[in-house]
């Protein structure tokens, strides 16, 4: 039954269950190097093994990603949470690689249920007059949900028994909760319609878009690719050329750079979206330099700089994006467009981190880092460049 706004209860709550689903999308991040002990597999493999996720995401983006807005919010939040704890299944049965990449596709499905979903979800359960703070609890639901997943695994992995199981096995009991409270749960969708009538999104990019998107786009990737390469590989850096093995502090450095993200997307309210994207931008080239010092220099502190630094340009970069792109598209063109920069921001996960991978067999793990970060850097320069020349409108 769909009922009246329920207030700020529901919009919390829902944002709980938001925040769950997406730590588990983080959560193997620290636990790669104890795999690859298990498995004996290379750091290409590690890095292929993370990127399936995106394709996951990508994939139910494109096929169901207006799915909620036929058949109903919480139906597709529920599928969503069924195949997070699937994939948390996965990772507690795995005994071979093969369960590592169910693992992950399965988690990508239920990100990609949840980003769109569960984002209308929270801001339709908050009251008429709180969209404001509605955003802000579906932001850091979600940025906060993906920081909040190394960090668990970290501190559960080194301080407790069982470091493999006992993560998933506490996430499994979260989305089970989750479960349960979604089920207590009004659904917000007035009109629903079956399963059968929902149709692929087509990524689409009308003429009066292309302006903004070419540089929102490649922020948006850039930001994303960073990302990627901090969940990733960073544990395994932080290992091997900084001699840090604690996995609690593997998992807060990737988590600073969530949280850290999570500041940036608020920040954009006051920055304003047409000095977002160029402001996120900046931050975006400063983090990757300061990943650049830490690579050649092998120091801890640049690592957590970059980390803070790049998440506070990504945040405002990709919000910045979003809303710019968002504007400029008419209004029954703006999902498909959004779908397309999403499918782009995605890619950036999955393309250079298999890059990276790739490289770092002939020329280690440094110089792969060092080449990703040059290629970065030249497209966000670009991107800052061409938004300099041609700001976006101020009333974006």
């Amino acid at each position: 039954m769909v009922g009246d706004r329920p207030g700020w209860r529901a919009c919390l709550l829902s944002g709980a269950v938001f925040a769950v689903c997406m730590a588990g999308t983080t959560l193997p991040t620290p636990l790669y190097g104890l795999y690859q002990q298990k498995f004996g597999f290379s750091e290409l493999t590690v890095t292929v093994v993370y990127a399936v996720y995106a394709f996951g995401v990508i994939g139910v983006l494109l096929l169901a990603g207006n799915a909620s807005d036929t058949v109903g919010r919480r139906p597709v939040l529920l599928w969503g949470l069924g195949f997070a704890a699937a994939s948390a299944v996965c990772f507690l049965s795995a005994t071979g690689l093969g369960w590592l990449y169910a693992g992950r596709l399965l988690s990508g499905l239920s990100a990609g249920l949840f980003t769109g979903a569960a984002t209308a979800y929270v801001m339709e359960s908050a009251p008429y007059d709180g969209a404001p703070r509605a955003t802000f609890v579906a932001t850091a639901a979600n940025m906060g949900g993906l920081g909040c997943g190394p960090l668990l695994a970290g501190v559960l992995s080194q301080y407790a028994a069982w470091p493999l199981y006992l993560p998933f096995a506490v996430h499994l009991a979260l989305v089970a909760c989750s479960a349960a409270a979604l089920l207590r749960l009004a659904e917000t969708v007035r009109e629903r319609r079956p399963l059968s009538t929902v149709r692929p999104q087509r990524p689409g990019l009308p003429a009066q878009v292309r302006a903004v998107f070419g540089p929102a786009a490649t922020a948006s990737f850039v930001g994303f690719a960073l990302f990627g390469v901090f969940t990733s590989v960073s544990p395994s850096f932080l290992a091997h050329f900084l001699d840090v093995h604690n996995r609690a502090v593997s998992g807060l450095v990737v988590a600073l750079a969530f949280f850290a993200s999570t500041a940036g997307q608020l920040a954009v309210g006051r920055v304003g979206v047409a000095r977002s994207l160029p402001w996120g931008c900046a931050g975006l080239l400063t983090g990757l330099a300061l990943l650049a010092g830490a690579l050649h220099w092998d120091l801890l502190p640049l690592v957590v700089l970059s980390a803070v630094v790049g998440g506070v340009g990504q945040g405002l970069s990709f919000r910045g994006a979003l809303s710019a792109v968002a504007g400029a598209s008419p209004p029954d063109r703006r999902a498909a467009v959004i779908s397309t920069l999403f499918v782009v921001a995605y890619a950036g996960i999955s393309v250079p981190v298999i890059g990276v991978g790739l490289l770092t067999g002939p020329i280690g793990l440094e110089g792969a880092g060092l080449v990703f970060i040059a290629c970065m850097a030249v497209l966000v320069v670009t991107a800052a460049v061409y938004l300099l020349r041609r700001p976006v409108p101020a009333t974006t």
